[in-house]
């Protein structure tokens, strides 16, 4: 390929959360369609997943989950703000109506998210070169500095983003998850300062809300990426020194570093995976495994090679 215009990383999310999501992600990678993966430790899988991404040399970084399914740390007891009576985190909506209650205390938050690291190195050997949020927790108020700290502690360079242009003019997001989707943004928005002051960094541009599952296709990941190369080089969201090391002096052209989030994988079966309490309705659909085609698809991987777009993990931004 002649210099890239777009750096991309292709993020496969929530690896280790069953034997056909990681299957899904593998044969994801093998045909070229993700460069990266992001690991639920909490997982019932994730063992399995660290060995596979050993295997065949995926990179890898840690999603660290604070919604859904059991902890990690051995610290958190039945009583936890962070854990429901039955001993399990509250879910998407249920840790975002704590937190907003004023409920969510910190410093759990904080024991939790560097068990989390732990466990990353324990089972990989190293830590993890980028951290994301399992659905976007990382972002939230208050847990978005606690989240900041502990990269900037460990040595992790790179985070995620969530902001999509052309969210707001997508025409087939249902009501629900447009707002959803709005206040993921103005989270997201909101986090950028606190990353900042942090030294950690994140790609130029970030796609992938509204292409999961079924509104995954060729045309619509077309679309979304037509919306991302409009962006001015002059990126307001980028970090200081920009997501690309490689930004231009005078005589060189810039490239743009972008993250699209992904969630390719086969249908879980009813009874295996989950983080603890059993696969989600998501998992358990048709959703991941259209994405996976769609992944895969050589009208795609001609779509990138036409529009100069390399595909790279983190560690190569």
């Amino acid at each position: 390929m002649p210099q890239p215009k777009v750096k991309l990383v292709v993020t496969g999310d929530d690896f280790g959360y069953c034997p056909k999501r990681n299957q899904g992600i593998v044969d994801c990678f093998q045909a070229g369609g993700i460069s990266n993966v992001s690991l639920l430790v909490n997982a019932s899988s994730a063992k399995e997943a660290t060995e596979l991404a050993k295997r065949h040399r995926i990179p890898i970084g840690l999603h660290a989950n604070l919604s859904e399914g059991l902890p990690v740390s051995q610290g958190l007891k039945r009583g936890s703000t962070l854990l429901n009576k039955d001993g399990f985190f509250h879910g998407k909506m249920g840790f975002r109506k704590a937190l907003q209650s004023g409920q969510v205390s910190m410093t759990e938050v904080e024991l939790e998210l560097r068990a989390q690291v732990r466990l990353f190195g324990e089972l990989m050997g190293h830590l993890p070169c980028h951290m994301d949020g399992h659905q976007h927790i990382h972002v939230l108020p208050e847990v978005c500095a606690v989240f900041a700290q502990v990269l900037s502690d460990c040595g992790i360079s790179y985070t995620r983003v969530p902001v999509e242009r052309g969210l707001h003019s997508c025409p087939w997001l249902s009501p629900v998850l447009r707002d959803f989707y709005a206040q993921v943004e103005r989270d997201a928005l909101e986090s950028v300062p606190v990353f900042r002051r942090h030294g950690i960094r994140w790609p130029d541009v970030y796609l992938g809300l509204t292409t999961m599952g079924h509104n995954m296709s060729v045309p619509n990941l077309r679309r979304a990426f037509s919306h991302a190369l409009e962006l001015d080089l002059e990126v307001s969201l980028s970090p200081p020194g920009g997501g690309s090391k490689n930004r231009m002096n005078t005589t060189e052209r810039h490239v743009l570093t972008a993250e699209l989030m992904v969630h390719p994988g086969y249908p879980s079966h009813p009874q295996e995976g989950g983080c603890g309490e059993g696969p989600d309705d998501f998992s358990q659909s048709a959703d991941r495994q259209q994405e996976l085609t769609t992944l895969k698809d050589p009208a795609l991987l001609a779509f990138y090679t036409q529009k100069r777009i390399q595909l790279c993990a983190f560690r190569d931004l």
